[in-house]
């Protein structure tokens, strides 16, 4: 949700130091990855992100699953050096042309993975449901199916957000369980009722208290509206937290159409009947602690379906890697901590908890050394 920062010169001149004298042939290309997803400028820097990269082609995908086709996008390297990657956005509207995603689509297309990027329809309306899960496993299943995409019969799966948790659900999955190479969780969840908790009260797992964005409760608002107002004021509810959202996500590019978009989730507030005015007042003056009183005794049976956590779910076989942001105020990052210990009797869990990230994003100013253990988290997870 924050403005994207750039890393100092300084910090990004002793990480590629520490780089060179330093890292493995092999990690490398983990350097490589991290200078192009940083975009940083200047010869050097371009030079090493350029490391044993090359052109990918983009093309258009309609992909079959229970729930229906989906829309889906190929990122497809023109020399091929990694297993097929199914990558999932984090609840977004803009889907898969979301800049971010196809940013980080992109960059790891260049350095040689297919990457599908799958658009489930409930994420484009900011809900988690138990069917954002299946559209991951039928994705995955698919891709399995088309040789070319998986000559050895492996993939992996990278989520984002909440699709992180999911994804690492769907790897453990009897479909797809000895057909998933490594699975990434970037700032993902372990147990989904609680990070609703948290969203509602501050309060995280371990008690430590840290004030929630509005972001997320606002989310589960959209998602409960139909346990807290009349049928008839569901859509229209809806609607309004929808504008919201949106207007949210216009702030990072376009400032006066993000105000004139909250100006209309104002207008849509004023037309409403009770009690759908007064939540729609909350979620427009982020008065995050009234709605979270409001939600909070919804939280356990809105997340009661196993299939939306992974704590609660089958483990996977494959390796999973947990990246998180320490600072993470939408899933705390003590969600990835308490993961990886459910998860280490069953596989091998790579934990980085790191200053560098928000909330699945890097957009942090850094030190050497955690920008060196980052780049070696991603050396290990493309080397699988």
């Amino acid at each position: 949700m924050k403005r994207r920062t750039r890393w100092t010169l300084v910090a990004a001149l002793s990480v590629l130091l520490l780089g060179l004298v330093f890292l493995l042939p092999p990690e490398l290309r983990g350097l490589s990855f991290m200078l192009r997803a940083a975009g940083l400028r200047g010869t050097t820097a371009e030079s090493l992100a350029r490391f044993d990269t090359g052109p990918f082609t983009v093309s258009q995908l309609q992909v079959p699953t229970r729930h229906g086709p989906v829309r889906a996008r190929l990122y497809q390297p023109a020399e091929r050096k990694g297993r097929l990657i199914v990558l999932t956005s984090g609840v977004h509207a803009a889907g898969i042309d979301e800049p971010r995603l196809v940013k980080l689509a992109g960059d790891l297309a260049t350095g040689g993975q297919p990457v599908l990027t799958p658009e489930p329809p409930d994420l484009l309306r900011y809900e988690i449901t138990p069917r954002l899960t299946d559209v991951i496993e039928d994705t995955a299943l698919w891709a399995l199916s088309q040789s070319a995409l998986t000559p050895d019969g492996k993939l992996d799966l990278f989520g984002i957000s909440f699709s992180g948790g999911l994804s690492v659900v769907a790897a453990g999955r009897p479909s797809l369980r000895d057909n998933v190479a490594a699975v990434l969780s970037f700032g993902g969840h372990g147990e989904l009722s609680r990070v609703l908790t948290f969203l509602c009260t501050g309060v995280q797992a371990d008690g430590v208290r840290r004030k929630p964005h509005d972001y997320g409760v606002v989310v589960i608002l959209l998602s409960a509206a139909d346990r807290l107002v009349p049928p008839e004021q569901v859509e229209p509810l809806r609607a309004g937290v929808r504008t919201f959202l949106h207007a949210s996500h216009l702030t990072l590019v376009d400032g006066r159409q993000a105000e004139a978009t909250f100006a209309e989730a104002r207008r849509r507030e004023a037309e409403l009947p009770e009690p759908s005015a007064t939540l729609l007042h909350q979620v427009n003056t982020r008065d995050v602690a009234a709605l979270g009183a409001r939600l909070l005794p919804l939280v356990k049976d809105f997340a009661g379906d196993p299939s939306l956590s992974p704590e609660r779910s089958a483990p996977p076989r494959a390796p999973v890697y947990l990246l998180h942001g320490m600072d993470d105020t939408v899933i705390p990052a003590i969600e990835s901590t308490l993961l990886a210990r459910a998860l280490e009797p069953f596989t091998r869990v790579h934990l980085m908890p790191t200053p560098l990230i928000t909330h699945a994003e890097m957009d942090r100013e850094v030190n050497a050394l955690e920008a060196l253990r980052l780049v070696r988290f991603w050396s290990g997870l493309l080397a699988e």
